[in-house]
Parts: structure tokens; C-alpha cells; sequence
């Protein structure tokens, strides 16, 4: 079985009322897999549900047989500096200051952090210092908020 987002967001809606999937992470190998979720709940993360979807997940995906191989399930929050993977998430956080790591070089770069200033249709634009980048979203190989310490 071949996990994917929409696989796990599907077993979770199952269990959980208004539970969010923000991103997926398989990482490691046959041997030493892990799977790492990052969920979020519009009344906040708490350990007492990170501990319930962990648990139910973990049943989940051994009642399906995912896999015949040991892995290990880390669920968490996500967190301050929480990943930018869907245009809504990047919607969310106009404004905010993020870190976006792209596939290509845009502008002659391929790392840009500063104020997310527009996100259109198929794109994000961010100003970075005095110079500003529009990059498609198809471009993006990963997104962050950045905390800034007041």
C-alpha cells in the first residue's frame, strides 16, 4: 500500500471532527522508516490529542497492512515555524515573514525569505529586503513560517 496524504486525511476525518493533515513526511528507508505527521485543530494542538491520533493511526495503518516492515509514527504539531504545503496555508499567512526553498532558481536564487506579499492563483510573490520574486507554487520544494522574536 502506497500512503499518501489523502489516504491519511481520509482515516483521520473517520476519527476526528475538523482535524487537519498539513504535511506528510516518509522518510528513511525499507529497514527504518519513519512517518511523520504534522495535524492541526482550529482549537490548537494538545498532547492529549496528538497522543489519540497517534494511537489511532497506528492501528489504522497496521489493520491495513501498510507495511510488513518496522516503522516508526511521529504525530506532532506544527508548531511555530509550521510548513507551507497548500495554497490555503499560504493564504493564511499573507503578510508573514517565510522562508520558501524552490526547485528552480527564481530571480537567480533559489532560497527567499521575507514578507509573503500576494498569493495568486498558481503563484506567491515575496519581498526580500528591496527585491521581490513571484514563484509558482509548482516551483516551491519547501515553505515555512519564519518566527521572529520581538
Amino acid at each position: 500500500m502506497k500512503l499518501t496524504e489523502e489516504w491519511v486525511q481520509a482515516q483521520l476525518d473517520q476519527e476526528f471532527e475538523d482535524l487537519e493533515l498539513v504535511l506528510l513526511e516518509v522518510l528513511g528507508n525499507r529497514r527504518n522508516r519513519v512517518l511523520r505527521l504534522f495535524v492541526d485543530h482550529p482549537s490548537g494542538v494538545t498532547h492529549e490529542l496528538l497522543a489519540e491520533v497517534s494511537r489511532f493511526l497506528g492501528e489504522t495503518l497496521d489493520e491495513s497492512r501498510y507495511s510488513d516492515e518496522p516503522y516508526t509514527l511521529e504525530v506532532s504539531s506544527p508548531g511555530i515555524e509550521r510548513p507551507l504545503v497548500k495554497k490555503r496555508h499560504f493564504e493564511q499567512q499573507v503578510g508573514k515573514k517565510i522562508y520558501v526553498k524552490t526547485f528552480a532558481p527564481v530571480e537567480g536564487q533559489k532560497v527567499w525569505q521575507g514578507v509573503l506579499r500576494e498569493v495568486g492563483e498558481n503563484s506567491i510573490t515575496v519581498d526580500e529586503d528591496k527585491r521581490g520574486a513571484t514563484i509558482a507554487l509548482e516551483n516551491v520544494a519547501k515553505a515555512h513560517l519564519v518566527f521572529e522574536f520581538e
